[in-house]
């Protein structure tokens, strides 16, 4: 029997941990960049060569010694807050935590060379062959008898920028990396958010900086903006379209911003596959995407909103670590994670319905779903906002700040009302002709005298507009009275005081009806009236309309 007992570690447990969990090469420089992070340097500079087919990830952090490689780096599990220890020496929030992370650099290249160097120090490190390693797993082999290949001094060159740091090699890229270097700049820009906590550390592609001037496009597209907490950012001056800006607090320590764009194509990243949406970020590193599947609302809104939460509580060193193994996602019951998204879900409720108003303000389609307006009223003012631009067309003269875009906007509120009255009228006036028509109910002597005052009429205002053809789609009397002359053929009360009828309601509706046929804006008392009046009038024509139903049947 022995005396002493110990693990001995399948190599096929990298498989099971982690690598094939992750998914696309922007993960990949995730972790890379955070070991930079971790390791206080202040630039890492990636470089991606498509013709040669290789990327390089260098920063100038501090670098690891011989001792390090071995017992840290290639130490699967090792955690640098083992020792208690939650920050790093300049005081920024260690990312890094399962130690399982680096495992995502075996998931994009063929081979990877890790080289090292500390200050004054020795250049350190090895290669990890992933045919190689297959084949080590295929064999079972345990850890402790696959070996590293020595790496290629040669590489050393590429420490031009610093005397120390870290270098990660990967060649014979795999097709996870065919996304355009325009795109991984763009993502870097969108999802990297470090420099929150030191605007000193930078991150360079292919010699470029990368900073919020790559989402310039997104953020001209930005319509609506709010701010959580007096979050502040860079993008916000890109923003240069924008027409509302709110701030909300709340009591939980988030900050952050959710942002509407114009048309739901302006969150789709060029070339990819790719929409942006709003991303939960702790201590800089994107930790959730698409925070929203958490609280779904079936809401047209959420095709329009992007934005970035902040919630470094949920790995403050205090709490226990809620992340999953890919470090993509957040264990969906952490009590800290239940709160913000209730917290989450508040604030976006009362942004559902705010964004419904100020897009009817700004006179674009809105939310259906909102019942706050009815379908009729929404419908109307979507006809209005559609013709004004209509009538605008390139001149940006209802959109520019002044009083121009005020009296849009004062008309706009008004055609929620105005417009369906105006069907209203064209629609029972016209169903009223039809059923005289189909009864065959015969003009009294004061019907044709006003039909015949109105054709004489039209008659000389088209003589004085030199028109010879036809307006009217039929010349017959009955299509030259207004409502209140076909009421009282159709339905004239005996008792104008105590017997309801159509006529009675045509006399009071007839003024105010005439002034919205002539466009006039019209006030609140005579809304209500024509509201009341126009629910008495559809109320007896849908009883005679049900006769001539009865008749054909």
């Amino acid at each position: 029997m022995r005396d002493k007992y110990n693990f001995n570690i399948s190599l096929s447990v990298l498989n099971h941990l982690g690598r094939n969990l992750y998914r696309n090469i922007i993960t990949v420089i995730g972790e890379a960049v955070s070991n930079s992070w971790d390791a206080d340097a202040h630039n890492v500079w990636i470089t991606i060569n498509k013709d040669n087919n290789f990327m390089d990830i260098l920063d100038d952090g501090t670098g690891m010694s011989d001792e390090d490689f071995q017992e840290k780096f290639l130490r699967i599990g090792y955690s640098k807050r083992k020792s208690g220890t939650c920050k790093s020496s300049l005081g920024r929030p260690f990312i890094g935590r399962k130690g399982i992370g680096k495992l995502a650099l075996l998931s994009c290249a063929s081979r990877v060379q890790i080289l090292s160097k500390q200050e004054k120090g020795e250049l350190v490190g090895g290669v990890i062959d992933n045919s190689k390693l297959d084949q080590a797993i295929t064999d079972d082999l345990s850890s402790q008898e696959y070996v590293l290949e020595p790496i290629d001094k040669s590489l050393e060159d590429k420490f031009t920028n610093s005397a120390q740091g870290t270098l990660l090699h990967f060649e014979e890229i795999s097709a996870g990396i065919t996304n355009t270097v325009d795109y991984i700049k763009k993502a870097i820009a969108l999802y990297f958010r470090f420099s929150l906590y030191d605007n000193t550390f930078c991150i360079f592609v292919n010699e470029e900086k990368i900073d919020e001037s790559f989402l310039e496009e997104i953020a001209g597209n930005t319509q609506f903006l709010w701010k959580i907490n007096q979050f502040n950012e860079p993008i916000f001056t890109f923003m240069n379209e924008l027409q509302v800006t709110i701030n909300y607090d709340s009591e939980l320590s988030i900050r952050g911003y959710i942002a509407s764009v114009k048309q739901p194509s302006n969150l789709k990243i060029r070339g990819t596959q790719e929409k942006i949406t709003i991303d939960l970020f702790v201590n800089g590193r994107l930790r959730e995407k698409d925070i929203l599947r958490h609280i779904p609302t079936a809401r047209i809104v959420e095709n329009y909103v992007y934005g970035q939460l902040h919630f470094d509580e949920l790995d403050d060193g205090t709490t226990e670590d809620v992340f999953t193994s890919s470090r993509e996602n957040i264990i969906s019951d952490t009590p800290k994670f239940t709160e913000f998204l209730n917290e989450i879900d508040r604030i976006f409720k009362k942004i559902l319905d705010e964004w419904d108003d100020y897009r009817r303000k700004h006179g674009d389609d809105g939310d259906i779903d909102n019942k706050k307006i009815s379908l009729k009223a929404r419908k109307a003012q979507e006809l209005f906002n559609t013709t004004l631009k209509e009538i605008e067309g390139d001149s940006k003269v209802f959109s520019q700040k002044g009083k121009v875009e005020e009296w849009a906007r004062a008309l706009s509120e008004e055609a929620q009302f105005e417009i369906p009255s105006y069907t209203e009228c064209f629609i029972s006036e016209n169903l009223l002709r039809e059923y005289i028509k189909e009864v065959g109910i015969s003009l009294t002597e004061e019907a044709e005298s006003n039909a015949e005052k109105w054709k004489k009429r039209e008659l000389d205002n088209k003589k004085i507009a030199n028109i010879s053809y036809d307006i009217r789609a039929s010349t017959d009397n009955v299509n030259y009275l207004d409502m209140d002359s076909l009421a009282n053929l159709v339905d004239k009360p005996k008792d104008k005081i105590k017997e309801p009828s159509i006529g009675r309601s045509a006399t009071m509706y007839k003024p105010i009806r005439d002034a919205v046929a002539h466009t006039s804006i019209i006030t609140l008392s005579a809304k209500q009236q024509l509201t009341a009046e126009f629910g008495n009038i559809k109320a007896r024509l849908l009883e005679l309309l049900r006769q001539v139903k009865s008749s054909d049947s």
